[in-house]
Formats: C-alpha cells, structure tokens, sequence
C-alpha cells in the first residue's frame, strides 16, 4: 500500500536528537532559540516564536492581539477543527465566511459584510499548501483595523510572488509528523512585530521574563529542545522536500484523468502539503484506490459548522454551500517526497482507472 503520508527521518535527525539528550537540555533551551531564528530567515519574518503544537500557536497568536470574551474572528469552515477552536479557547466566537470554489481558501469577496464592531481579527487558512488570497486579506483588514493571523499549519515556504505565508500578520504553522517539515510534534509562530513577538513570549512562559517573577497569567506551550533538534536537521531540507511535492503535483496535473486537479492562483508558491483532487462517487472512489494499492485521506469530511461541539454552539443551521458540496468530492492522494517515480506512475494508473470506472467528475456537477 503507498501511504499518503511517510514521514521522512535520516541519520542527521539521529544525531541532533542524541546531541540534545547528551546535552543535557531537554525542555525549553538554544536549541528552540536556533531553530526559531532558522525558520524566521526561512520564512522572511523578523521573529519566530516556537511552540508546543500547531493548536497552541494559533491560541498564542490569538492571546497575543488580546483577543478574547466577546470578540469576533473571521475564518472558514472548511479546515481542521483545531482553527476554530483556538479562537473558542480564548473565549471569542468563530464567525465563518465560505470558501473559494477553485482554491479552497477563504472567500475574500464575503469578509466584509461579516465584520460587526465585535470583530478583532481575520484567520484565513492557507489549505493543503496553497496560501489564502493575503495581499487581499491584508488589505480589508488594514482598512478595518483587524488583526490578521494565517492559519499556515499546511504552508511551509508557500508564497505569494515573492512573499512566503507568515509574513503578513501573524502566521501559525504546524510540525506535526505529516507537515512538509516536523519536530515531531510542534508549532511555530512567525511576526514581523516584535513587541507583539514579546507578548506571545511571555504568555507562552507562564508570563516570565525572569525566572519566577510572573508578570501576567501565561502558559506552558513551550517546545523542547529534543523537537527543536529535530527540526534542526529538518528545515535545511523542506526546500528539497517541497521541490519534489511540486513536481509530483506536475506530473498529476499533466497525466491525471477524469478528476478535477488543484487550481493554483496566478503567481503563486503551491507547497501541496496535500494534493487534493474532486471526484464522481467520492466514497467508492477511495474503497477503489484502496483495492489498487494506493492510500487516500479526506480532509475534511466534515465542515467545522457541522461538528458536535459547534452545532451546540448554534452553528447547525449556517449555511456555506461551497464548503458543504466541496467536502463530499474532495480526496486528497500521495505527494509525499518519498515517492519513488514508480510509486507516483502507480498512484496515475489508479486514479485514472478508477475515475474511468467510476465515471469522470465533471466540472459542472463540482461546481453544483
């Protein structure tokens, strides 16, 4: 069976791991610091602030705009659950906007007519590797006065012209095991304010500067020295990795069949954290890439607003049309960088085959 996702571990990994344990440094400690300043470079952010997850670097970034009871945040329905329970966790209320029919992110043409006086940031997502529109995003927020985080667990060096995801506000990644990099577990959070940087750093700390005098009540969503040294030995190699997703995803694009593959906005930086495509009889579809040895995941079968948690807040009865057709043809295939040519060539003749047996999605019936 070819996984749809294989993390990659070498012996350089090994090393850096045993150097931390020998060290003796094991929570919180230079490590992280390197790795913090590593990704900044990476992402062209002046400050990176690491975590202990992904979900704890949106909640972060969250706290740091002192968002909280009563406030409003804009985001989309169509991601993992971790988005919109981030700004639950601070006491705030997710007011969700659809999606995008070509690309998946956030609708930029809805945000406005969803901005009350209660409202205190936009969290677009950048889905599946692909940054949302954030020179658009930016800009409403600028002439608002919002805050802007971008959910950008899945944009690891994805870009807009010129300009990667985290650059714009604040951006919150991921490096849970399946990322295009990872620390096994862990977050990071990218600015380019650095008094905002300064606030995270001491909510993450149990609002320490100095050790045992707490200026304010924090927390404890520190990364450890281990997870930094894993993506240590990691970070070098995301732009190899994400060059291979990149062309696994030419070759899909240019041989798939009777599928509809990912549409990539002019000008800008596809990572493809996933390569999801839209297809006839989704559900069938997978049992029948299953049969022909090829793994497959959906992300997400089902919408935020139609999770237990958030229809007992009230959201059952929202409509998102987008995002409620998208989840039922959405399927997301191999593009992990260690495939090998052949693994990639066995994943094209199972989808075509099976979209041939199926009958082929057309562009009409995804669009409703």
């Amino acid at each position: 069976m070819i996984p749809i996702a294989r993390p990659q571990m070498g012996e350089e990994e090994k090393e850096r791991v045993w150097e931390a344990m020998s060290s003796g440094s094991l929570a919180q400690g230079p490590r992280v610091k390197q790795l913090e300043e590593e990704f900044a470079a990476f992402v062209g952010a002046d400050h990176a602030v690491a975590t202990s997850s992904g979900t704890t670097a949106l909640h972060l970034a969250l706290l740091g705009h002192g968002i909280g009871e009563g406030d409003e945040v804009i985001t989309v329905p169509f991601t993992f659950i971790a988005s919109a329970n981030s700004i639950v966790y601070t006491g705030a209320r997710p007011v969700f906007v659809d999606i995008d029919e070509r690309d998946f992110t956030m609708d930029v043409s809805q945000v406005e007519a969803a901005i009350t006086p209660r409202t205190k940031a936009i969290m677009p997502v950048s889905l599946y590797g692909q940054p949302a529109d954030m020179p658009a995003i930016d800009d409403i927020a600028g002439r608002h006065g919002l805050a802007v985080i971008e959910d950008a667990a899945q944009a690891h060096g994805a870009a807009v012209g010129d300009r990667r995801s985290g650059t714009w506000g604040a951006g919150a990644f991921s490096f849970y095991p399946t990322k295009n990099m990872t620390t096994g577990e862990g977050g990071m959070i990218t600015t380019l304010d650095g008094a905002y940087a300064e606030r995270v750093r001491l909510l993450r700390e149990h609002g320490m500067k100095v050790r045992y005098h707490h200026d304010i009540v924090g927390y404890n969503f520190r990364m450890t020295d281990i997870a930094a040294a894993i993506g240590l030995a990691q970070l070098p190699k995301l732009p190899g990795y994400n060059e291979r997703r990149r062309a696994i995803a030419a070759r899909y694009d240019g041989e798939l069949k009777g599928v509809i593959t990912p549409y990539v906005r002019p000008g800008v930086t596809h990572v493809y954290h996933q390569y999801t495509i839209r297809v006839h009889e989704r559900d069938a579809f997978v049992e029948k890439l299953k049969d022909r040895g090829v793994g497959s995941a959906i992300y997400y079968p089902i919408p935020v607003h139609r999770q237990k948690p958030f229809v007992a807040m009230g959201y059952g009865d929202q409509s998102f049309p987008v995002t409620d057709r998208l989840t039922e043809l959405v399927v997301s295939i191999p593009v992990h960088p260690s495939l090998s040519d052949d693994e990639v060539s066995t994943v094209i003749g199972a989808v075509n085959e099976t979209a041939a047996e199926l009958g082929p999605l057309e562009v009409g019936a995804a669009a409703g």
